[in-house]
């Protein structure tokens, strides 16, 4: 190539280039072999697959200085507000780097903001096993409290059209025992 030739080549296009400790967080989490994307510089959408909340979606977000933790639980309670609620405060207690929050419309969400010298292998993997065990296994007795009557009213709904009631097992202390069909 001469001289003109280079001046009018295009410039290769830069490795993409990770704010903070991004780029370390995204080789982390290859290596973890979880699944996720990342729609912008720093944010990562991780896929956690659970038994009774089956999946889990969870951002991880890497700024200047902290890592963000956010995963949505469960949208806001349609009654018992007081119980639901003590029932996620009670947990927090025991709960390692998040803690149940709302959302502005009252969602809930697992929440937690870590610094940066966290961003371990050995820290993102416990983080995100924290997250799943939090989600998952909170999940259905926080849906018992919080709703209760659509869950009722839901499993009428498929007994009456013949639907399956293999995703409802969880909840059927809630319903009338007698009015389930056999092998349902």
């Amino acid at each position: 190539m001469n001289a003109a030739e280079a001046e009018s080549a295009e410039p290769a296009e830069p490795e993409r280039e990770l704010p903070g400790d991004a780029g370390r967080l995204d080789r982390i989490l290859a290596n973890l072999g979880v699944s996720y994307e990342s729609p912008q510089p720093g944010a990562f959408l991780v896929r956690l697959e659970g038994q009774h909340k089956l999946v889990t979606m969870t951002w991880l977000m890497a700024d200047t200085h902290s890592l963000q933790v956010e995963a949505f639980f469960c949208r806001q309670p349609d009654e018992n507000h007081a119980a639901f609620y003590k029932f996620l405060l009670e947990r927090g207690s025991r709960m390692f780097g998040l803690h149940f929050a709302l959302d502005p419309v009252g969602d809930v969400h697992l929440v937690g903001r870590l610094p940066l010298a966290t961003i371990t292998p050995a820290e993102i993997d416990r983080l995100l096993g924290c997250v799943l065990s939090y989600s998952d296994e909170n999940f259905d007795q926080a849906l018992m409290i919080g709703f209760a009557s659509s869950i009722r009213r839901e499993w009428a709904w498929r007994i009456k059209r013949g639907e399956s009631l293999a995703n409802l097992r969880a909840f059927t202390r809630l319903t009338d025992q007698d009015a389930r069909p056999n092998g349902s």
